[in-house]
């Protein structure tokens, strides 16, 4: 594996994503309505995860030339925003599944590429889910490794065709990503939780699997394979874009909801939503929502330009941008507390308001919106942790 990257091409602006979003529009009302099933089933209807794909949504992250869109930083937030505003648990499944399916793509080489990506302009690849924050075990075997351990959170896992999985190798000491057939796991049906239960965000086990060398690399790589400077940010980046996204979406139309509610309730007796107050508070959760938003186009309009000139992100950039997703996370936590609050009893009701409210909250629970990830941010920003570095999701002192 090398240690360091090479960047052979800039930001790819695709002109895909126009396309992209009409048909994203058209299969709007089919997330919607299949919502409330697909909370009884704990993971996307068939109908729903099918719209999905036939749109071509999950090329978005996969290298152009592999044939993916390779979308930039900017167009993948709006285009998951765009699925989480039609439904939030869709959108955090889709936002998983396609970083997870884009990145395995750029750090893999050709055998794996083979393997995995074998006709993407015409829909034959892999779609792989999993998670790289807990790590399993290791071992170093002939022409591979064999990998046990116990993992959370597979989101996205029942439209997968492979597992992506983090573990410890015993005998170098590096943290790697493992990609395998997920038929080579044992899945968990226990998701039981209160908010995202579409997303199937389930367990999975392995004891004793082996997975070659062709498919493994370094979580914390940045060198990529294929494709351009997008992926020579590394995971954590790559999932800050996608959480973004996703919290921008479900904070617009919480918003529209409670929008559409108030022309319902104006007028009526007693009305709270005639108030000096509902006016007051609603204005400034749309100001909290779209200075959310504007900050974080214009954090990633400056991450854009210096992965274009062939740089890599300087600490103070990487800090930043976890400040911003932390900063988005807790704004549209926020914007979904006055919705809550103005929109009294139809809340508690069963319908979007509801789920969008359970959704969101679990949301804000992602170890990248965490108190430890905004208590380093403090900490690099304010002086006292200057040399120290990011490494996935941690500050690290130098040795």
């Amino acid at each position: 594996m090398s240690s360091q990257p090479t960047v052979t091409s800039g930001i790819n602006v695709s002109d895909e994503f126009d396309p992209l979003m009409k048909r994203l529009d058209g299969i709007n009302q089919v997330l919607n309505d299949n919502a409330e099933e697909s909370e009884e089933l704990g993971r996307l209807t068939d109908e729903a995860a099918r719209a999905l794909r036939e749109t071509g949504a999950f090329k978005i992250g996969i290298p152009r030339d592999l044939g993916g869109y390779e979308f930039s930083p900017r167009q993948v937030i709006e285009t998951i925003a765009a699925i989480s505003y039609a439904e939030a648990s869709a959108g955090w499944a889709f936002m998983a599944v396609q970083m997870v399916t884009g990145t395995t793509a750029a750090y893999l080489g050709e055998e794996a590429a083979r393997d995995l990506y074998r006709d993407v302009r015409k829909g034959d690849h892999a779609l792989i889910a999993g998670q790289g924050t807990k790590l399993g075990k290791a071992v170093q075997v002939d022409g591979g490794y064999r990998i046990s351990g116990h993992w959370h959170f597979a989101s996205g896992i029942s439209m997968a065709s492979h597992i992506h999985t983090a573990a410890l190798c015993e005998e170098t000491g590096q943290a790697l990503v493992f990609t395998l057939p997920k038929e080579q796991a044992t899945l968990v049906d226990n998701w039981d939780v209160m908010g995202l239960r579409a997303t199937n965000s389930i367990d999975y086990m392995c004891e004793d699997v082996f997975v070659p060398d062709s498919h493994v690399y370094e979580v914390s790589t940045m060198d990529a394979r294929h494709g351009g400077a997008i992926y020579r940010m590394g995971l954590a980046n790559m999932a800050g874009i996608c959480h973004t996204g996703w919290a921008l979406g479900v904070g617009r139309r919480m918003l529209d909801e409670m929008k559409a509610l108030v022309a319902k309730k104006t007028g009526t007796p007693n009305a709270s939503v005639d108030t000096q107050q509902f006016y007051a508070e609603y204005a400034e959760a749309e100001s909290k929502l779209r200075s959310a938003g504007a900050w974080a186009m214009e954090v990633w309009a400056q991450n854009e330009a210096t992965l274009d000139r062939g740089e890599l992100l300087s600490t103070e950039q990487e800090t930043v941008t976890r400040l911003m997703l932390n900063n988005t996370t807790w704004s549209v936590q926020s914007v979904g507390q006055t919705v809550y609050k103005w929109a009294a009893t139809a809340a508690l009701r069963r319908g979007e308001l509801q789920r969008f409210f359970r959704d969101l909250h679990a949301g804000t629970q992602h170890i990248t919106s965490s108190p430890v990830v905004l208590q380093n941010c403090g900490k690099w920003l304010s002086g006292l942790a200057p040399d120290a570095r990011w490494v996935f999701l941690d500050l690290r002192e130098p040795e």
